[in-house]
């Protein structure tokens, strides 16, 4: 949260814009864009911080809920995750459909919170360069209502990060 995943990620993909690879890459982003609640900024899609998503094939849900951060209970928790799921679901199969050799995914923890990560994973391995991003911290653990959700997100983002080769820490 605030780790700055986001940022990074954008300057990578305007690195790879300004090589001239805009044709060979996808972006599936999978955040919600910036709002805050509670006092709390949260969220933010990387066409948000940089126009370089106007030059690739850029991929986004019309909307993604903020489940521990907007959910009051654990019923309405797991309905804002499944939902983000269905919403982010199509987009992967879409990429899946038409790989282009570069993939970025900006906030997939958000999708692993309830979608299967096999479509990431094959995502992973049709992508000659795979950079994504996601939460992988405790701190809203307490804001799963009891439901597992976070500790689900950080087993299979730890799964996911054993399949790449650099890990980058924020």
């Amino acid at each position: 949260m605030g780790a700055g995943k986001t940022r990074l990620t954008a300057r990578l993909l305007e690195e790879a814009v300004d090589l001239g690879l805009s044709k060979e890459i996808t972006v599936i982003d999978m955040a919600p864009r910036t709002q805050e609640i509670r006092g709390r900024v949260v969220g933010g899609r990387l066409s948000e911080v940089t126009e370089a998503c106007g030059r690739v094939r850029y991929l986004a849900p019309r909307r993604v809920e903020t489940p521990r951060l907007s959910a009051s209970s654990a019923e309405e928790l797991l309905r804002m995750v499944r939902l983000n799921a269905e919403r982010i679901g199509p987009l992967l199969e879409e990429y899946l459909r038409r790989p282009t050799p570069i993939l970025f995914i900006n906030d997939v923890s958000l999708y692993l919170q309830s979608g299967s990560i096999d479509p990431v994973l094959r995502a992973l391995r049709r992508a000659e360069t795979f950079i994504a991003n996601g939460y992988y911290g405790e701190y809203f653990a307490r804001e799963d209502h009891g439901t597992g959700v976070s500790k689900r997100e950080r087993e299979l983002m730890g799964l996911l990060a054993s399949q790449v080769d650099i890990v980058i820490r924020l």
